[in-house]
Order: C-alpha cells, then sequence, then structure tokens
C-alpha cells in the first residue's frame, strides 16, 4: 500500500489551493481528481470575480491554472473515486476505484457539492449558454435581461432578489402555491416590482437556437385546469438546492442535516484529528471559489501544523 503524507480529495479552487501550499511546506501531497478536474467552476464560462482576472477568465483556463501551479510544486494528480475510508485509526485509510488503497497521515476533504438539477435534457444542451446555478457568478451577464429563477425557499429567494439588481424582470418559478422561504425573503420578493412569482408551475424545457430563449411552463399540472405556455427568458437559473459531495465520509465526519461537514468555527478542522474539510463541501452559506480556495490554504497549513505537532 502506497503512504502519502497528506491526501488531497477533489480538484476544485480548496483542493488545487491545499496542494499549492501543501507542496511548498514539503508535504509532497498526492492529490485524486475525482470525474471532473476542476470541479463545478469548469462549467461556468466566464469568471469575473476572482482577483488576479481583470479581463475575466473561463471557469475551464483558471482551474488549468491552479492545476499547473500544484503541479510545479510537484504535487502528484491523479484521475480516481474514492469508494471507501476507514477514519478509525490513524494513519487512515482510504481505497481509491474499489482496488488501490491508500495510508495517509492527513487528509483535506474538498469535494465539493453538487447542484440539483430538474432532470431536463434542456438544462445540459443550454449548459454555460444561459442555464446557470449561481446567480452571484453569472447574474452578471444578464444585465437588462429578462431570466427566471426555479424554486421556492430561501436561496431560490435570494438569488430572485440579487438578479433584480441587475436584470429588468425575474420570473420566479414556484411548483407549490407558497413559498417556503422565511418570512422575510417572501416579503422581500413579493414586495419587489421587478419580481414576478408564478405559483403553481412546472418548468418543462427550454427553447432558443444558441441559447435560452424561453422556458416552457405548465400551470397547475395534473389539474382540469392545466395549461401550457412559454415566457420568453435570456437566462435561466436554478435554485433548488445543493447536494454535498459528503456522504462517503459520513460514517466518520460530523455533517450538519444537509450534509454539510461540520468545521470548528473559523478553521477546516474537523472531529476527526488530522481530517480537514476545505471548499463547499463545507461551506453552506458563501459557495464562492474565493472563499474556497482561501479554505484550501488554511487546510493545508492546519495539516503541517498537525504532522510537525
Amino acid at each position: 500500500m502506497e503512504r502519502t503524507k497528506c491526501l488531497i480529495i477533489g480538484s476544485g479552487p480548496a483542493g488545487f489551493t491545499a496542494a499549492i501550499y501543501a507542496s511548498r511546506a514539503n508535504l509532497a501531497p498526492l492529490l485524486y481528481e475525482g470525474p471532473q478536474s476542476g470541479g463545478q467552476l469548469i462549467t461556468t464560462t466566464v469568471v469575473e470575480n476572482f482577483p488576479g482576472y481583470p479581463e475575466g477568465v473561463s471557469g475551464y483556463d483558471m482551474m488549468e491554472d491552479m492545476r499547473n501551479q500544484a503541479l510545479k510544486f510537484d504535487t502528484t494528480i491523479r484521475t480516481g473515486m474514492v469508494t471507501a475510508v476507514d477514519f478509525g485509526s490513524t494513519p487512515y485509510t482510504v481505497t481509491i476505484d474499489d482496488s488501490n488503497k491508500i495510508i495517509a497521515d492527513t487528509i483535506i476533504i474538498a469535494t465539493g457539492v453538487s447542484a440539483k438539477y430538474l432532470g431536463l435534457p434542456d438544462e445540459t444542451k443550454y449548459a454555460g449558454r444561459g442555464v446557470s446555478t449561481c446567480a452571484t457568478c453569472d447574474g452578471f451577464f444578464f444585465r437588462k435581461k429578462t431570466v427566471a429563477v426555479v424554486g421556492g425557499g430561501d436561496t431560490a429567494c435570494e438569488e430572485a432578489a440579487f438578479l433584480s439588481t441587475l436584470a429588468d424582470k425575474v420570473y420566479l418559478i414556484v411548483r407549490k402555491n407558497y413559498l417556503r422561504a422565511s418570512d422575510i425573503m417572501q416579503k422581500r420578493v413579493l414586495d419587489n416590482p421587478k419580481i414576478e412569482v408564478l405559483f403553481g408551475h412546472n418548468a418543462v424545457g427550454l427553447t432558443g437556437e444558441n441559447r435560452v430563449e424561453g422556458v416552457r411552463l405548465v400551470k397547475d399540472l395534473g389539474l382540469e385546469t392545466e395549461k401550457h405556455y412559454e415566457r420568453a427568458i435570456d437566462g435561466f437559473f436554478l435554485a433548488i438546492g445543493h447536494k454535498p459531495n459528503s456522504d462517503i465520509f459520513k460514517p466518520w465526519i460530523e455533517t450538519d442535516e444537509n450534509g454539510y461537514i461540520k468545521t470548528k468555527a473559523g478553521t477546516p478542522v474537523t472531529n476527526i484529528p488530522g481530517v480537514f474539510a476545505a471548499g463547499d463541501v463545507a461551506d453552506p452559506i458563501y459557495r464562492q471559489a474565493v472563499c474556497a480556495a482561501g479554505s484550501g490554504c488554511k487546510a493545508a497549513i492546519e495539516a503541517e501544523r498537525f504532522l510537525n505537532r
């Protein structure tokens, strides 16, 4: 079995930043990328809110830059899925692809989250061409335009309110006949003249030549009053939640009710000594690339301190 001082699981901004810092601290980290190097960010067409890129940069190019910087400092990067972990005793054991076992003195979990989708084929068809799961990331590109947000909870209301500061018109598509959001968020949305809430609606498809130009809607699905129609939009934002990629760690690592890994306030420290969590998998609030990168830095520093204690 192979042994490493520092195993990093995940290859988004948190994972690659952790690798850069761990490498420079002579920890010779081993990083497993998982099925998609760069994580969720590689699906973002243009990133304009990450420092150091005044002209903006594609998510793919930015993650390639981070990956190459990690390689420059001799991080070992491999592709593989973690299929089992044993944090019962030190050093810890992690199984890759059901076969390869890695023994690690410290582990940094940076597996991120997966956005929840409706499951429409059009979501894939128009990915990066009008379909988004992050208003903060992509809202800027829809200034003075018309957008739709899907969801009825706090996240959806927050996204709709944020987009209303940029777009001319925001449709909030709510499957039920009421909002699940907190009272203050409901009021903020319902009192906003730029937001139109479409209660009792399901989005069933998107239209457009090369990018999103419309959304196909069904009102009162399954009822006698069922009605099918289309609204013209330029952007389609999904805000029905995220699922932290933490399931495999749950027998050992404490998570909150939504699956986000719990860490000691202000640090990446988990309930297991020597196991740290960085990035979106431990961040239910901000979920921004720059925040993830910062937490990756913290995790690497904590791993070095743990090894040198």
